[in-house]
């Protein structure tokens, strides 16, 4: 063998083994780049709760149906956030419909998703006319001032006390309130209230112990009025509990004087 080719030789012997370095290295360099965007996406995935239980339908809330809410409005509108910021609540968070509708009776109000373009609001601690009616009219004119149109209800079926109203942009159309007498009776009654038989009494009118079963009617049917003007929430479809999440929040009805 001849200088030449044992310098060659040589030459070769010594590509082996820095050929298998760098086949090392490649394999590293891959394994690395694997290993980061493994980690990547499991950081990602971790963001998200993806046990089982998320993909499950919560179950119908009960205690709603068994106790239909003495206080809601029905707000013309899409937007919960709106309404939310319309009523200043105080510490607002996202919940289910069980969940809210537990939390408006523990003085808090809950605002639902929308529904057929209504967001209802429930809560024992909506103004009522009995309390103060001049605190719910005022009440009821600003926040809609704020929303635009609504419609408010109030089913006191323990004391009979019931009440009704529709406002647009703060304007009064139609409202009638009961509480041992009349307390608020504007604007013309409308075909709702004469096709479902509601009594709508004077200011000056005293009712006698024959017309209590009407007043106690009144107070009954006040649930099938709402779902005239717009929602009844006792008559919300089973569907619509497991679609979408509403918001809870504190909150303190304003008092005028």
């Amino acid at each position: 063998m001849s200088l030449i080719d044992l310098r060659e030789s040589l030459w070769l012997l010594m590509l082996i083994p820095l050929g298998i370095i760098l086949g090392a290295a490649v394999l590293f360099v891959i394994s690395a780049s694997r290993w980061v965007r493994e980690s990547k996406l499991r950081n990602q995935l971790g963001q998200f709760d993806l046990t089982t239980t998320r993909n499950v339908p919560p179950p119908k809330p009960k205690h709603f149906l068994i106790e239909r809410p003495s206080l809601w409005l029905a707000i013309r509108c899409s937007d919960p956030q709106k309404v939310q910021a319309a009523l200043g609540l105080h510490d607002p968070v996202y919940c289910s419909w069980e969940e809210g509708l537990i939390e408006s009776r523990d003085h808090k109000l809950f605002i639902s998703p929308p529904i057929a373009g209504w967001i209802l609001v429930m809560g024992v601690d909506l103004p009522e006319p009995g309390d103060d009616v001049d605190d719910c009219f005022h009440f009821l004119t600003d926040l809609s001032r704020k929303v635009g149109h609504l419609h408010y209800f109030c089913a006191n079926r323990a004391l009979n006390q019931h009440a009704w109203a529709i406002i647009d942009r703060g304007q009064v159309f139609r409202a009638y309130a009961w509480a041992g007498q009349t307390l608020w009776n504007q604007g013309p009654i409308t075909a709702a209230e004469r096709e479902l038989g509601l009594a709508c009494f004077d200011y000056t009118m005293r009712v006698d112990f024959a017309q209590r079963e009407v007043v106690s009617a009144n107070t009954e049917k006040v649930n099938a009025l709402s779902g005239r003007w717009s929602i009844d929430p006792a008559a919300v479809a089973e569907t619509t509990w497991v679609k979408g999440q509403g918001i809870v929040g504190s909150f303190s009805p304003p008092k005028l004087h």
